[in-house]
């Protein structure tokens, strides 16, 4: 996933040079293939994820693929660094933010990723697994948004850019996701509300609308050939798509080149939101 990110880019400008960001879980899927674009792009980048061994682990490989693309393990932890925490404990996102600042001065562009999805029938929902969903997926997503506007507004010059990976399923239902549906809606109805009330600082708050995208949330489900199939069937590029899909679009969203561009909210899915009739 390194090299793709690293090769489309080669030859065109850094648009993130100097600038520090902060991603919530940052370490698989399309969080992952976000840091990858911001590093590949010049932009120092800090990582939030769980905490828990397999996330650690999961950071080191990622902090090893930085090394290879940027010179030398010297320079990588120089550039990338974790911070890990529960997003849905409010000083999750105040330590992440915090981090950034000590480590580079100011932060730039923040995006908000963390996100679970257990897939399951409408009837065997339970509180707990509701309850959890919104703690990662909604909750999560404002405490760490609150931190990133906190200092953003208060940085001199005041500003930044913040983005909240929300999903098609904000657009649509889906039949085992009655649970996961609502928060991604949230997040970018929180989007839209965030970018009315931080204007005024500078700061622009868009969202990021992934369609079908391969990651270990769907994994299981994309590897069965029928199942393959029909969503590719529905999908007008003809396939379906991979986290480095994401980065281009959240580099844009980070990089000066949508200077004016708040409140927005981009569907990347191949075209399957305008194919569903």
């Amino acid at each position: 996933m390194w090299r793709r990110a690293s090769s489309a880019s080669a030859s065109a400008p850094q648009l993130l040079v100097g600038k520090c960001m902060a991603i919530t879980g940052g370490v698989t899927g399309i969080g992952r293939a976000i840091v990858v674009g911001y590093l590949t792009h010049g932009a120092n980048v800090a990582v939030n994820h769980f905490g828990d061994p397999k996330s650690s682990a999961q950071f080191q490989t990622l902090l090893d693929e930085a090394a290879q693309s940027l010179g030398g393990k010297e320079e990588a932890q120089k550039r990338l660094i974790e911070v890990p925490g529960d997003v849905g404990d409010p000083e999750t996102g105040k330590r992440l933010v915090k981090d950034v600042v000590e480590r580079w001065g100011r932060l730039d562009v923040f995006v908000s990723n963390a996100g679970i999805c257990e897939f399951r029938e409408f009837l065997e929902l339970t509180p707990a697994l509701w309850n959890a969903t919104v703690a990662t997926n909604l909750t999560g997503a404002f405490n760490s948004i609150h931190a990133a506007a906190t200092q953003m507004s208060s940085q001199s010059p005041p500003g930044g850019s913040i983005i909240g990976i929300s999903s098609i399923s904000a657009l649509v239902g889906g039949a085992q996701q009655a649970h996961y549906t609502p928060t991604k809606a949230g997040v970018l109805s929180l989007i839209q509300s965030s970018a009315c009330a931080l204007g005024q600082y500078n700061i622009r708050c868009n969202a990021l609308l992934p369609g079908t995208i391969k990651t270990q949330l769907n994994e299981k489900d994309l590897e069965q050939e029928d199942k393959r199939k029909y969503m590719e069937g529905r999908i007008p590029l003809g396939r379906t798509g991979v986290p480095a899909d994401l980065a281009g679009p959240a580099v844009f969203l980070g990089s000066e080149l949508s200077s004016y561009v708040t409140g927005a909210q981009l569907l990347v899915d191949g075209g399957l939101f305008v194919n569903l009739q």
